[in-house]
C-alpha cells in the first residue's frame, strides 16, 4: 500500500533535495546544524559503537564511521537515479508524495528551479525512478489557458500546453509551444529537445514580429534550432495577416550567432539605363582572427562595369584600432554623344581609404594617426548611387606622429596630401616636421625664496618647421615633373616674452621675437616687350630671409549693466568690452627681397618678393613702428524663470557672443601708414540661430582700375569709409517638434555610434545614413528641420595684372521631414548654389511604418546620378536580406 504525505506549502516552502529523498525512503533523520551529524533515535545504538546503516534506506546511506585517529567522518552514497543539484521548489496550493511509486506533485501555480533550469506551471508531476518532470496548464472558470507551462533553460524560453522533460538525459517534449530564440519567434504544435543545444520543430510557424497575433509568419513543417548559432527550415510559405502566399522557400538558413562569423553577403538586383542590369553587393565575409576582418564586395553590370571593394578592420583594445578600404571601379556606361562613334564610355579609376589611430595609453607621450584618402580625381564622379559623394572635389589625407618629451620639447611629423579633382591637381607634403620648445625661464631660480626679481620672468622658447612639397596633375606624371615642382622651406622662430605685474585692471605682456625662414627656389618676373606679356623665372638653390619684431601690449576688462524695473521680465543686460593696444616695431630686413616689375603697356609697376608662392609664404616689406589697436565685446542679459517663481538669480542668455575689430597705424611708413580694418561679429540667437560674420575694410581709395592709392576714403555724406574688400557670412538653425512620448529629447543620429570606431568608419556610416535616409527615421519626432546659408566675396587680381575682379561664393542648404501621419513619414535634403543660380544636389523620402517591417521609397531627381529606390524589408536584422527592392539609376 502506497503512503501518501501532503504537505501545506502556502507559505512558499523550500526544500533541498536531501530531504526530499529522505521523505521518499520514509525515514527522516534529523541533522543538527552545528555538528551535521545523525541523532540516533532510542531504538538505535550510539555512532561511536559500530558503523550505522539505516536499514530503511535503501537508494541513498549515510555512513558514520571512526578514523584511526578517532575522528568521525561521514561517506555518502548515492543511487544511480539521483539527481547531481539542489532542487528548490514552491507552489500556492499543496504538494503531494506518494511513497510507493516515488511521484511528488505540486499543485496551484507551482516553480521547481534546478541547475539553469527554470518551470513554471499549474501542475508540476516529478518521477524520481525515470527522473521525468511533466508539466500541465490550467483552465480558468470560463474555460480558457491560465498558467501555461513556462520552461527556461539558459537564454531559451519557452510557453506550452503541456511540458515532458528528463532532468537526467536533458531531453524533452512539448506540445503547441511558443518560444524565442534571439530574433526568432517559433510556434511548434510538437517540440522536442535531445540535446541542450539542439530542438526539432514540427508544423512550426516562425517570425521576428514579437505580437501575439504577427503581421507576417512563415509555415514549414519541420525545423531545427541550434542555440546561438543557426536555424535550419524545410519548404516554407510566407502568410501576411493570416494569408497564405501563392511562392514559397525551398529551405531557410536563419543565423543566431551572436558574435562574428563568415559568410556569403548576397546582393540586390537593380537595373539602369546606363550601366545595364546588374548585381550589387554580392560579397563575402571572412573573420581573419580576434582582432581582424575582411570584407570584400563587387557590383556587377551586363554593360561590362564592374566595382570591387575590399575593406578590412583591425582592433586591439587599449593599443590601436583602424579601418582599411581599397576601391577598383571599372566604369562602362552607355554614349548618349551624337558626335562619338564609341558605343560605350568606359573609364578605370581607384580609391584607397586608411584610417589608424593609436589609444594613448600604448605608449605614454607619444601619438600616431593616419587618415588616408588618395585615389583617381574621377572616381567620385563616376561612383554610383551616392550623389553627396558626387560632389565632393576635395581628397585630403594625414599620417602624423608626435611625441613629447615631459612637457619640456615636442615633435611631430606630418605626411599631407590634398587634391582637386577638378583641376586634377594634387600636392604631396613629404613631409612636415614640427619641433617646438616651450617656454622656459632660464634666470629662474629653482628654489626660491621671497619675492622674485623682474628678470626671473623673462621666457624664451623655440618653435622650428620643415616642409616638403610636390605638386603635379595626374594627367601627365613623370619624374622630371616631380622635380621641377619640387619645393623645401623652413622656418625658426624664437619668442623672448617677459611676464609683468598687472597695473590694476591692465595686463602688460611686452615681447621679442626673432625668425628665419629656408627657401629652395626663388621667382623674378619681368616684362616682356615682344610678346606684351610677363615673364617669370624660376632659381633653384638655397636662400634666407629673416624678421625680426619688438612688441609691448596693455589690454583690460570695462563692465556695464543696466537693470530693469521688478516688474519687468527682463532683468538685467550687461556689456562687455575688452580693449586690447599694443605698440610694435619691426625692422626693414625684407625690402632687399622685394622688386617692382611692369605689369601692363602703360608702364605701371607693382612691388613683389622673390619668395612669392613659397611654402612658408614671403616676409612683408618695409619698416614697421607703429600701434596695434582692437575692441572685442559681449552682449548678454537675464530675464525672469518663468518656471521657477524661486530663481531669484533668472536665466542668462547671450545676445552676442563677440563683435569687434582690429587694425594698426605705421608711424614711420612713407604710405598707407593705416592697416585694414578687420570685423568680426558671432552670436547664438534665442540658443537656435548661428550667425558668423566677417569683414575686411581698406581706407584707401583706389583707381580707375582698382589698384589702392594713398588717399584716404572716408566721406560721411555719401556713407563711404573705406573699401570692403572681403567678407562672409554664414546663418544656420534647427527646429523640431517635442516627441510624441513626452520623453526627453535626446540626440538623434542615424546609426548607432561605436567607441571603437574610427571618424573615417564613422563618416561612412553617416554618409550611407544620408543616401538612405529613410531606413533611419525616428517616427518619435514629428517633424524637423535644418537650414544653412553662407554667403562669400573677395577681390583678387586678374592674372594678366589689368585690374581686380570681385569672386562671389552663395549657397543654401536643406534637410527636414515631416510625418503625414503616425505611420507614413517624407524628408528631403537638398544643396541650392545660388551662385550658378541651379539646384545641385536633392534627395527625397517617403517610409510608412510597419512595426516589423518597413517601405522606403528614395528618389535622387538632381545630380550626376538621377536615380530611385523602392524596398519593403524587415526590420530585424536575421531577414535583412530577405527585402523586395525595386532600383533604376540614370545619369545626367
Amino acid at each position: 500500500m502506497n503512503r501518501i504525505i501532503k504537505i501545506n506549502v502556502k507559505t512558499s516552502l523550500t526544500i533541498v533535495l536531501f530531504l526530499y529523498l529522505g521523505l521518499l525512503m520514509g525515514s527522516i533523520h534529523p541533522l543538527n546544524a552545528q555538528t551535521k551529524r545523525i541523532i540516533p533515535s532510542k531504538n538505535q545504538q550510539s555512532p561511536l559503537a559500530k558503523p550505522i546503516v539505516s536499514k530503511t534506506m535503501m537508494d541513498t546511506a549515510i555512513i558514520l564511521k571512526q578514523d584511526s585517529m578517532g575522528s568521525k567522518i561521514d561517506t555518502l552514497k548515492m543511487s544511480k537515479d539521483s539527481i547531481d543539484a539542489p532542487i528548490k521548489y514552491q507552489a500556492e496550493d499543496s504538494g503531494v508524495l506518494i511513497m510507493g511509486t516515488k511521484e511528488f506533485y505540486l499543485y496551484g501555480k507551482a516553480k521547481v528551479d534546478y541547475s539553469d533550469l527554470k518551470l513554471d506551471a499549474a501542475t508540476i508531476k516529478y518521477e524520481q525512478k525515470t527522473q521525468m518532470v511533466k508539466a500541465y496548464g490550467a483552465l480558468d472558470t470560463t474555460g480558457n489557458p491560465m498558467s501555461k507551462p513556462q520552461f527556461v533553460q539558459g537564454q531559451m524560453k519557452s510557453v506550452s500546453d503541456t511540458i515532458f522533460y528528463n532532468m537526467k538525459t536533458g531531453k524533452g517534449l512539448t506540445k503547441n509551444t511558443f518560444f524565442q530564440e534571439g530574433e526568432i519567434y517559433v510556434n511548434a504544435r510538437d517540440l522536442k529537445k535531445i540535446s541542450p543545444t539542439e530542438i526539432f520543430a514540427r508544423r512550426a510557424r516562425f517570425t521576428t514580429c514579437n505580437l501575439d497575433t504577427p503581421h507576417f509568419n512563415f509555415r514549414t513543417s519541420r525545423m531545427k534550432i541550434i542555440n546561438n548559432k543557426m536555424g535550419i527550415a524545410g519548404p516554407s510559405f510566407p502568410e501576411f495577416e493570416g494569408v497564405p502566399m501563392p511562392v514559397g522557400l525551398p529551405f531557410g538558413i536563419f543565423p543566431l550567432t551572436k558574435g562574428r562569423s563568415a559568410g556569403i553577403l548576397p546582393p540586390q538586383f537593380t537595373a539602369s539605363p546606363d550601366f545595364g542590369l546588374g548585381f550589387e553587393g554580392l560579397g563575402y565575409y571572412y573573420v581573419v582572427n580576434d582582432n581582424v576582418d575582411v570584407t570584400a564586395r563587387t557590383n556587377i553590370y551586363s554593360f561590362g562595369g564592374w566595382n570591387l571593394n575590399i575593406n578590412s578592420k583591425y582592433i586591439k583594445r587599449y593599443a590601436y584600432t583602424g579601418n582599411f578600404n581599397l576601391t577598383f571601379q571599372n566604369t562602362k556606361t552607355l554614349s548618349r554623344s551624337t558626335t562619338s562613334k564609341d558605343e560605350f564610355n568606359s573609364m578605370r579609376s581607384f580609391m584607397i581609404n586608411w584610417s589608424h589611430s593609436r589609444d594613448s595609453r600604448a605608449r605614454p607621450g607619444t601619438s600616431f594617426s593616419a587618415n588616408v584618402n588618395f585615389g583617381s580625381s574621377r572616381f567620385n564622379q563616376t561612383l554610383l548611387n551616392n550623389p553627396f559623394v558626387n560632389f565632393q572635389n576635395q581628397l585630403s589625407s594625414s599620417v602624423s606622429y608626435s611625441k613629447d618629451w615631459k612637457g619640456k620639447y615636442n615633435l611631430s611629423m606630418n605626411l599631407n596630401h590634398s587634391q582637386n579633382n577638378n583641376l586634377r591637381l594634387v600636392n604631396l607634403n613629404l613631409p612636415t616636421v614640427n619641433f617646438n620648445v616651450v617656454t622656459f625661464y632660464p634666470f629662474q631660480r629653482k628654489e626660491q625664496v621671497g619675492a622674485g626679481k623682474w628678470y626671473d620672468k623673462i621666457g624664451i622658447g623655440y618653435s622650428g618647421n620643415f616642409q616638403n612639397q610636390i605638386s603635379f596633375y595626374d594627367t601627365s606624371v613623370t619624374i622630371k615633373r616631380l622635380l621641377d615642382t619640387l619645393q623645401y622651406g623652413a622656418q625658426h622662430t624664437i619668442p623672448i616674452t617677459l611676464s609683468l605685474p598687472s597695473l590694476g585692471p591692465i595686463t602688460l605682456a611686452p615681447g621679442v621675437s626673432f625668425s628665419e625662414r629656408w627657401y629652395g627656389q626663388r621667382i623674378f618676373r619681368n616684362w616682356n616687350d615682344s610678346t606684351k606679356k610677363v615673364d617669370t623665372t624660376l632659381q633653384k638653390g638655397f636662400y634666407t630671409a629673416r624678421e625680426m619684431s619688438f612688441s609691448i601690449s596693455a589690454n583690460t576688462r570695462i563692465f556695464g549693466t543696466y537693470k530693469f524695473k521688478p516688474t519687468s521680465n527682463l532683468i538685467a543686460i550687461r556689456h562687455e568690452i575688452r580693449p586690447n593696444i599694443s605698440i610694435n616695431y619691426k625692422p626693414d630686413f625684407a625690402s632687399k627681397y622685394h622688386y617692382s616689375f611692369q605689369v601692363d603697356t602703360s608702364g605701371r609697376k607693382i612691388r613683389g618678393s622673390q619668395f612669392e608662392g613659397a611654402l612658408n609664404g614671403s616676409y612683408g616689406e618695409g619698416v614697421f613702428g607703429g600701434m596695434g589697436f582692437g575692441i572685442d565685446n559681449l552682449l548678454e542679459m537675464k530675464v525672469k524663470n518663468k518656471t521657477d517663481s524661486s530663481d531669484k538669480a533668472g536665466k542668462k542668455i547671450k545676445l552676442i557672443d563677440g563683435f569687434g575689430f582690429n587694425s594698426a597705424y605705421n608711424f614711420l611708413a612713407d604710405s598707407f601708414q593705416l592697416a585694414n580694418f578687420t570685423f568680426y561679429v558671432r552670436s547664438t540667437l534665442f540658443e537656435k540661430v548661428n550667425i558668423t560674420a566677417g569683414a575686411t575694410l581698406d581706407p584707401y581709395n583706389v583707381d580707375n582700375k582698382g589698384f589702392p592709392i594713398n588717399k584716404i576714403l572716408f566721406k560721411p555724406s555719401e556713407f563711404k569709409f573705406g573699401r570692403i574688400t572681403n567678407g562672409n557670412i554664414a546663418i544656420s538653425t534647427s527646429f523640431k517638434s517635442k516627441s510624441k512620448d513626452g520623453k526627453a529629447e535626446k540626440e538623434t543620429t542615424a546609426m548607432p555610434i561605436d567607441p571603437f570606431m574610427t571618424p573615417d568608419e564613422q563618416q561612412r556610416q553617416l554618409q550611407f545614413a544620408r543616401a538612405n535616409p529613410a531606413e533611419f527615421t525616428d517616427f518619435n519626432i514629428p517633424w524637423n528641420i535644418s537650414i544653412s546659408y553662407s554667403f562669400n566675396f573677395i577681390r583678387v587680381k586678374t592674372p594678366d595684372y589689368t585690374g581686380f575682379v570681385t569672386q562671389t561664393f552663395s549657397s543654401f542648404n536643406f534637410n527636414g521631414d515631416f510625418s503625414l501621419t503616425d505611420k507614413w513619414k517624407v524628408g528631403a535634403t537638398g544643396f541650392y548654389d545660388i551662385t550658378r543660380g541651379n539646384l545641385q544636389q536633392l534627395s527625397a523620402f517617403i517610409t510608412r511604418e510597419m512595426h516589423c517591417w518597413q517601405l522606403s521609397i528614395n528618389v535622387n531627381p538632381v545630380g550626376l546620378f538621377r536615380s530611385f529606390n523602392i524596398t519593403v524589408s524587415p526590420k530585424s536584422g536575421i531577414l535583412r536580406d530577405l527585402r523586395i527592392n525595386r532600383s533604376r539609376t540614370f545619369s545626367n
